[in-house]
């Protein structure tokens, strides 16, 4: 069960990231929508639960080292081709939002610049990525609980401070600007941006594990703490729209609101998101060309991180916007590619 909750925690700490943490992503694909977008967060929390599983099975099945073995068998000789294409780009690129992403953050929290916070989180992910896989593995888990601690005591907060109905609260939250037109594809498309990349390290680190239930247990509480995650963060947002309605991170808001100190701790908790989730994306996207245990892998290390952070120059909100939403619908490929797997391999077991 020890192993089951690191994978799981692993998985949960490389998915969240900027967005996730600070409020936004949940915002404009649950909370825009109202009460019903706690119906999003339901669906999304099925969804996400459904393909950890899948994926983390996947992995111990094939004793994948990187995602492409997984990603072929999932897709076939040419699907399987254009996914693996596609994710291992989108590995690298969302590592560079994050970090442009962090060099923000360093900027409007404690005033350093943009260029040598980006510098910062650069420096920190080069030095992690030359530890071994279980250290990885390890440190990106461990920031898990930190995070939801603050996020429950923001919800805590939110309701018991909240000065709205309910039904003030869902007509003033179905004024925010949504990404989708209604809450299901939200979900969906919420899990399908998420798992194109996040599906690439749980493959990885399930992987390393001989015992398919454990993996498959791992991939089950991921999912169970991301959708619990959504669905804390929605409603804290939800019952205090009045004060986070056109903020750019709202949990970091709502955390001023209780405490200067608990803001700090709230931007130190999207550094350690933003952290994990390149680390994570780096390490998927390095080993997809070279094995963790060869000579090249240090330098490539280096030089990767590097052109990440020349790339990083273009902008956070810029990255966000032209990495995100074309993720989108390369997870849906993915998922779908995924299901198509699953109950293939449900058919050869009975035949």
């Amino acid at each position: 069960m020890k192993k089951s909750f690191q994978i799981g925690s692993a998985f949960v700490g490389l998915i969240i990231g900027a967005g996730f943490a600070s409020g936004q992503e949940v915002m404009q694909y649950f909370t825009s929508f109202g009460i019903w977008g706690t119906a999003g967060g339901i669906l999304a929390t099925i969804l996400f639960i459904y393909l950890g599983y899948t994926f983390a099975q996947l992995g111990t099945d094939l004793q994948a080292t990187s995602h492409k073995g997984v990603i072929y068998h999932i897709g076939g000789r040419y699907i399987g081709a254009i996914l693996d294409i596609l994710i291992t780009f989108f590995l690298f690129g969302v590592a560079v939002v994050m970090f442009a992403g962090s060099g923000s953050t360093f900027d409007q929290m404690f005033g350093i610049d943009t260029r040598v916070g980006s510098i910062i989180m650069v420096t920190l992910t080069i030095l992690t990525l030359l530890l071994n896989t279980k250290k990885i593995i390890s440190i990106i888990a461990m920031i898990t609980p930190y995070l939801i601690t603050i996020i429950f005591i923001i919800l805590i907060y939110s309701i018991f401070t909240m000065d709205l109905s309910f039904a003030e609260a869902d007509a003033l939250a179905k004024e925010q600007v949504s990404a989708t037109g209604n809450w299901v594809l939200g979900a969906f498309l919420y899990v399908s941006y998420n798992l194109a990349a996040g599906a690439a390290l749980l493959i990885v680190m399930s992987g390393g594990v001989k015992d398919r239930k454990v993996a498959g247990m791992g991939g089950i509480l991921g999912g169970a703490m991301l959708g619990g995650l959504i669905i804390l963060i929605h409603i804290g947002m939800l019952v205090k729209i009045d004060v986070v309605a056109g903020a750019d991170m709202p949990t970091l808001e709502l955390a001023n609101q209780i405490h200067p100190a608990v803001g700090i701790l709230m931007a130190i908790a999207l550094l350690c998101m933003m952290y994990n989730t390149a680390v994570g994306m780096f390490y998927s996207f390095t080993v997809r060309f070279i094995a963790p245990d060869s000579k090249l892998y240090k330098p490539a290390v280096v030089v990767i991180g590097l052109l990440g952070f020349v790339l990083s120059l273009a902008g956070f909100t810029t990255l966000v916007g032209k990495v995100y939403s074309t993720m989108g619908y390369l997870g849906f490929a993915l998922i779908i590619a995924a299901v198509i797997a699953w109950i293939k391999k449900g058919k050869a077991k009975y035949q």
